[in-house]
């Protein structure tokens, strides 16, 4: 009496939920059979290939992740089909869950799907591929305290670059296993791009090393001890992340990096002063300031100071309203104690090293790339023998030197990221 009864409390309609229900997740599997490693689908030259262990990363990544949601699918149908009693509301639960596992997997191949169709584009493929052997050696500074991740750029619109970091969570949870570069479409081709490619490069590159923590603890101790510094110091430590990636993005090309961030933060005036204390970018005027006095310290030349005076003349500052001119007096006078703070920097990652000396500063003095522009004019071979960052550096500087005009740049610029392509897959 009392199984029957129980039975009396479930009405038919229960079966009809589980068919329901049954009938979704068997049409997840069949929109799940679509999903397709790239190898499979992604037309391109052998030259535009992304690395091979971003290759791998990529199709391990999405191949366990389509077994594991298929698995758990399977095992849904199973269960409804053999448990006509479990509550509909709960049924529904576990069935949505799937369904968000679902999406976030299309998440994971639509971020990756949009890296992969431009490889098949004609001339950009390769030009994406040359870039990924820059932002390679960009990173490789850091190779013996780090393991490096692999590293795969492509294009978007806009004027600003961004980077999804190797090793953070991906929709669902999974760790991504490549850097994701976008970089503008606007800049490409210029060596302005290797400012804002190198800059992206270096976000990676202070996660890796841990950094920002030790970084920031080290402001706010200097904003403790200077009280009527005390916001400029505070601004550092909020601005800290884009700030290091900007450094990582001097020390790698030079002056390039500077006029390449120039040319991406030249606004109305209204944008170039416009202070949003909450946003983790300096605002641009200050910006490019600090850029520069990086430039300064790591490779002196009488260059950045006038780069400076320059961007002053630009960007007048005897306008602004007092409470606006005060912090940018108070930012503008510390930035020689900060940019020596950050250079003297040292982390357990770092070896003993300060952050300052990871860079390849003998390489990239300014007398240095100025006499390898001079040889690659006369030798045009001497340029397969420049390491990608260091080619970027050459020609930022002849550009900074007005030694080169801009379609001369773009046509070697182009031919080095072709050979580039072309030796990374021989």
């Amino acid at each position: 009496m009392g199984k029957k009864g129980h039975q009396n409390r479930r009405p038919g309609s229960l079966i009809s939920h589980n068919g329901h229900l049954v009938n979704e997740a068997q049409a997840l599997i069949t929109r799940l059979d679509q999903v397709q490693p790239f190898a499979l689908t992604m037309p391109m030259v052998r030259a535009a290939n992304i690395p091979e262990d971003a290759q791998l990363g990529i199709n391990k990544l999405l191949v366990e992740g389509t077994a594991d949601l298929r698995r758990k699918i399977n095992a849904f149908i199973k269960r409804m089909k053999q448990d006509k009693y479990t509550p509909a509301d709960k049924a529904q639960r576990i069935f949505a869950l799937l369904k968000l596992k679902f999406n976030a997997l299309l998440d994971q191949l639509d971020i990756f799907a949009d890296v992969l169709t431009q490889r098949g584009e004609h001339d950009i493929g390769i030009w994406l591929a040359g870039l990924d052997t820059v932002a390679k050696d960009a990173l490789s500074i850091v190779r013996k305290e780090v393991s490096m991740p692999p590293l795969i750029t492509y294009l978007d619109r806009g004027h600003g670059a961004a980077i999804r970091r190797a090793r953070t969570r991906l929709p669902g949870g999974k760790k991504n296993p490549v850097a994701v570069i976008r970089v503008p479409r606007e800049r490409m081709v210029s060596s302005g791009i290797a400012s804002s490619l190198v800059h992206e490069v270096g976000h990676q590159g202070a996660a890796l090393l841990g950094i920002l923590p030790t970084l920031k603890t080290a402001l706010r101790k200097e904003a403790e001890k200077y009280p009527e510094e005390k916001q400029a110091w505070m601004l550092y430590e909020r601005w800290i992340s884009e700030i290091i990636s900007d450094c990582w993005s001097v020390g790698i090309v030079g002056i390039g990096a500077t006029t390449g961030l120039m040319g991406v933060v030249s606004l109305p005036s209204y944008f170039v002063f416009r202070m949003n204390l909450d946003d983790p970018h300096p605002f641009p005027w200050i910006r490019v300031k600090i850029s520069s006095a990086f430039g300064a310290a790591l490779y002196p030349d009488p260059q950045w100071s006038r780069i400076s005076q320059l961007w002053s003349q630009l960007y007048p500052t005897d306008k602004l309203p007092e409470k606006q001119l005060k912090i940018i007096n108070q930012l503008e006078a510390t930035i020689p104690a900060f940019v020596r703070l950050v250079l003297r920097h040292r982390t357990p990652t770092l070896k003993g090293k300060s952050f300052g000396a990871v860079f390849p500063k003998q390489k990239r003095q300014p007398v240095r790339l100025r006499q390898l522009y001079n040889r690659w004019k006369t030798k045009p071979d001497l340029s397969k023998k420049y390491r990608p960052s260091l080619a970027f550096a050459v020609l930022g500087q002849a550009r900074a030197d007005n030694k080169i005009s801009a379609r001369t740049e773009a046509r070697l610029l182009t031919d080095l990221l072709r050979k580039w392509a072309v030796k990374r897959n021989v």
